[in-house]
């Protein structure tokens, strides 16, 4: 039978599950046909564990064949829940189970039980043949001993109820063998036991009887007629009486069993020999299995099901074709093996989920918590049904074995809706075949809310405004408190804590609608009674019991202008005030001071006075004190009553003014000495926040102007010296352009120019022409040596294009020009203090000592003078270009008592007429001093005709100077 497994998923209602506990299997039996309500047994009796004290609940989950047994949920007891016919939910199985799963749950914890009700067979069932009346043919010449099949009886009922023997008429020739199959089957067989002779007697009529072993016995018979064949010398004979055959269930159709084989001595027809099925083969056999009629060849005509029947018993008979032929009888026995051609599978009912694949569970679970059974099955048997789960998807739940092939999913911790609302699981059952099946079922919780989480304001004071004068009922604001729970347990609703305001219960100020949080105002306000009023608000949520939060708001009530300035000073009478005014008061003499005060605040109270009528010629009012003072002395006919009406105004918007009148009454004297004396500009400057902040403002403004103007102005400064610096391109007759300026020709250019190009530019007759840029970009000074009659020494040198040198403003310097390859460079020779060596601290690899020269440099010769070790080295824009050093190299200078070189004219200025340059170098700087040679060229001085040598003095540093 296919076993039936289940997956239960358990909610209660309570705020807290408790610990799973490991299962139990409680047994019971009951007979079929029991009566409804009769009692089976009581699990609270039998299984529960519970202590005295505390009371269990049982809970079943539902199935299929609940409906037989009935759970009262209270004590636990069992009964027959409606009449059980075992022949119908337990056809041909020996034990007949219902079982089920039933969950006690208590204070303490959750048990799992597990029920198993056996079914106990009554004989209600008697045996039957499946034909009233059935005949047997049997050749007179058949041995004694010889077997023939009859049909075999069915019973429903199993065990002793089932059938136990047969039985058949008294009889002189034939007795019966009662036999049992593979599958349990008992059947007769006909034996002959005394020999027969048709000429005697042609027929029999026999009565076959089963009778069950049932309290009282039950039985079933049916006639059996047996007629006596005529006299065939020779039968067919199997090889043997019976055949075993083991076939895979995945066999396919066609698949050879057997080849039967049958000999017949006889010839002719005699011998002929027929195969097929005995007479007492059912139509099942029929159906699955075929038996060639001539070959004998037994094959599988339909698939077959190790898990609906692994047994099969036929017969095959084999006949000649004579007359009154006496067929043979084989057995055959077709045992099924199992293969492993089922998955394992998983059923999922949850008990309390509206829908199939979705579980709930409180999140106020606690660990170890039952959530849900998990029951896998396999229809194959052996290793190929054994199962093995595992549950994946999230931590938070576990897989743990009830019993046989039965889990149970439970919590490992605690769960909180409001971070994790749902979990989707993931069952998997595999079973241990070769190769494997294995199911995979999607499996998902979800978690119940319970009130475990209070409302909670956005903030937990408000400060919120109303402007006085507000009209009854107007809105002031709206509060805000979450609940993350859901349902009524996250249903917020507001109430104003009892408070006291005043001498009054403060919810006769304000009102708050509970459902919304909105605050509104019940009464006018007045600023200069109540500034602010404080309340506290308290939000509680649907939940039993409930949860509340509380928060604070600060009604803040905004002033208005809407008191107008009252004059205190001098005391009026009707709005006027008499004041005594010496006649002989001088010039600024404070007559009175009108003093005054607003009930508003700020802005609306900041007072400023005025006059708006009277004596304005006489008398003046200062703005922010309020004195009246004299303008100007009175004179001897003046009135006796002088009156001013003096304004005070508030600065509100709009402003509020009041008035006052002020009658002077003119008396003879002086004023008293006591009396100030108003003297214009004697009150300090009153500066207006908004002139502060502005004038603050524009000098920011100008600050930054200033500063970006500055930037600038540098920034162009440093472009135009770099572009000077960088200027050597030609223009358009091969001149060379400076910073933008066009400067003379080089007389230095190659014998390919034009003749212009090698005219060379004097300097005989000035002292500080700008002759080149200097490293840093600036353009330097020429430098000559004088002499001493003040005139340049420069006669020897005109035609020259000079450089700047290192050495002091007397320094002379010679002009060297340097082949770059497709222009030339013009440098000068410095003095030998200054080291044209790496210094190490750049990028370069060479050494750093001065004295560390190739042996090269010192065998350099040209003309027969040899370079010195010493000679003077010019900083070259080389550096820059070959990028192999942080300090820059350029060639040797000849030493001032070297013959000088013709000068070359411009019409043959041939390139070998250049000398290479002598470039003191190391060994690291060989293999560049190689590259660039042939490019690298010292062009000899353009020396005027009536010109002699030219001598370069060497400059030496003074010891004062070192």
């Amino acid at each position: 039978m296919r076993e039936t497994r289940w997956l239960l998923l358990f909610v209660i209602s309570s705020t807290r599950l408790a610990a799973f506990a490991k299962a139990k299997t409680v047994k019971y039996q009951t007979f079929e046909e029991d009566a409804p309500g009769t009692a089976i047994g009581n699990l609270n009796e039998d299984a529960s564990s519970a202590s005295a004290g505390s009371r269990s609940a049982f809970r079943m989950m539902r199935q299929f064949n609940s409906s037989f047994v009935r759970l009262r949920e209270s004590d636990g007891q069992l009964s027959v829940g409606e009449r059980i016919d075992r022949e119908r939910i337990c056809k041909h199985t020996p034990r007949c189970l219902i079982s089920f799963d039933v969950v006690s749950f208590s204070k303490e914890q959750f048990k799992l039980i597990h029920v198993e009700v056996e079914v106990k067979d009554i004989n209600d069932n008697s045996p039957e043949f499946p034909r009233k009346e059935s005949s047997v043919d049997i050749s007179e010449n058949t041995a004694v001993g010889t077997r023939v099949p009859l049909d075999f009886a069915v019973d429903e009922d199993v065990g002793l109820n089932y059938i136990q023997s047969y039985q058949i008429s008294v009889n002189s020739h034939f007795s019966i063998d009662v036999l049992s199959r593979a599958d349990g089957v008992k059947y007769a067989e006909l034996v002959l036991v005394k020999e027969l002779d048709r000429e005697t007697r042609a027929s029999y009529a026999l009565e076959l009887v089963a009778v069950d072993g049932g309290n009282p016995s039950r039985s079933g018979s049916t006639r059996v007629n047996v007629k006596v064949k005529d006299y065939n010398d020779n039968s067919p004979v199997f090889d043997r009486d019976s055949f075993s055959v083991d076939l895979p269930e995945d066999a396919p159709v066609g698949s050879l069993l057997l080849d039967l084989n049958a000999e017949d001595p006889d010839e002719g027809l005699n011998g002929e020999v027929a195969y097929g099925f005995g007479n007492r083969a059912p139509s099942e056999i029929r159906q699955l299995f075929k038996v060639d009629r001539k070959s004998g060849r037994l094959t599988l005509e339909s698939p077959i099901d190790f898990e609906s029947k692994n047994t099969y018993e036929f017969d095959v008979q084999a006949a000649d074709s004579g007359p009154n032929p006496s067929p043979a009888i084989c057995k055959i026995v077709v045992q099924v093996q199992d293969v492993n051609d089922n998955a394992p599978e998983i059923s999922i009912t949850p008990m309390t989920s509206i829908a199939a694949d979705v579980a709930y569970i409180t999140e106020a679970a606690a660990g170890e918590s039952f959530v849900a059974l998990v029951s896998t099955s396999d229809r194959d048997s052996g290793a190929n049904g054994r199962v093995r789960c595992a549950l994946y998807g999230h931590d938070h739940f576990r897989l743990q074995q009830a019993y046989e092939d039965s889990f149970v999913i439970v919590s490992t911790g605690p769960l909180d809706r409001e971070k994790i609302p749902e979990y989707n699981l993931t069952v998997v059952a595999e079973d241990l075949g070769s190769p494997p099946f294995r199911t995979v079922a999607q499996y998902t919780v979800r978690l119940t809310d319970e009130n475990d989480n209070a409302p909670v304001f956005s903030k937990p004071a408000y400060e919120v405004a109303v402007v006085e004068n507000n009209a009854p009922g107007a809105y002031v604001a709206t509060v805000v408190a979450r609940d993350l729970d859901t349902g009524s347990n996250g249903k917020v609703t507001y109430k104003l804590a009892d408070a006291y305001f005043m001498g009054s219960p403060v919810s006769t100020f304000v009102s708050m609608d509970p459902a919304s949080g909105s605050l509104y105002a019940l009464r006018s306000f007045n600023y200069e009674v109540t500034k602010q009023l404080e309340l506290r608000i308290t939000a509680s949520d649907g939940g039993s019991p409930p949860l509340t939060g509380s928060a604070n708001v600060f009604l803040r009530v905004v002033d208005q202008n809407d008191n107008a300035p009252a004059i205190t000073r001098p005391p009026l009478n009707n709005g006027s005030a008499e004041v005594v005014l010496p006649r002989d008061s001088p010039r600024g003499y404070v007559v009175t001071r009108v003093e005054a005060r607003d009930a508003d605040e700020g802005v609306n109270a900041e007072l400023s006075f005025g006059l708006a009528a009277g004596e304005a010629s006489v008398f003046s009012v200062d703005k922010l004190t309020g004195d009246v003072y004299l303008n100007r002395s009175l004179s001897r006919d003046a009135d006796d009553a002088l009156s001013v009406t003096v304004t005070v105004s508030d600065n509100g918007r709009p402003a509020l003014t009041s008035a006052a009148t002020l009658r002077f009454l003119i008396v003879a004297g002086s004023p008293p000495s006591d009396r100030a004396v108003y003297r214009a500009g004697g009150a300090p400057a009153q500066w207006d926040l908004s002139v502060v902040v502005i004038v603050v403002l524009a000098g920011s403004c100008a600050l930054l102007l200033l500063a970006i103007i500055i930037i600038a102005t540098t920034c162009k400064r440093h472009g135009g010296d770099k572009s000077g610096e960088d200027g050597d391109s030609y223009g358009e007759e091969g001149t060379p352009e400076r910073g933008g300026k066009r400067v003379a020709a080089n007389p230095l250019l190659p014998a390919r120019a034009a003749a212009a190009g090698f005219e060379g530019r004097s300097y005989g007759g000035q002292t500080h022409d700008v002759c080149s840029a200097s490293e840093d970009g600036g353009e330097v000074p020429c430098v000559y040596d004088s002499e001493p009659n003040g005139k340049p020494r420069g006669n020897k040198h005109e035609g020259y294009s000079t450089l700047p040198g290192y050495g002091s403003a007397k320094e002379a310097v010679r002009p060297v020009a340097i082949w770059k390859g497709n222009s030339y460079a013009t440098v000068s020779a410095r003095d030998p203090a200054f080291s044209g060596k790496d210094s190490g601290k750049g990028d370069s690899d060479f050494n750093d000592s001065d004295s560390d020269v190739s042996a090269d440099t010192a065998g350099l010769k040209k003309d027969g003078a040899s370079v010195p070790q010493n000679a003077l080295w010019a900083c070259t824009s080389e550096c820059r270009v070959l990028g192999h050093s942080d300090r820059c190299w350029s060639p040797s200078a000849a030493r001032a008592d070297a013959a000088p070189s013709p000068a070359p004219t411009a019409s043959s200025l041939p390139r070998n007429n250049y000398y290479r340059a002598h470039i003191p170098k190391t060994v690291g700087l060989q293999s560049v001093y190689e590259k660039v040679l042939d490019y690298v060229t010292i062009a000899p001085a353009r020396v005027q005709e009536d010109c002699g040598d030219v001598a370069i003095p060497v400059y030496a540093a003074s010891r004062e100077e070192a």
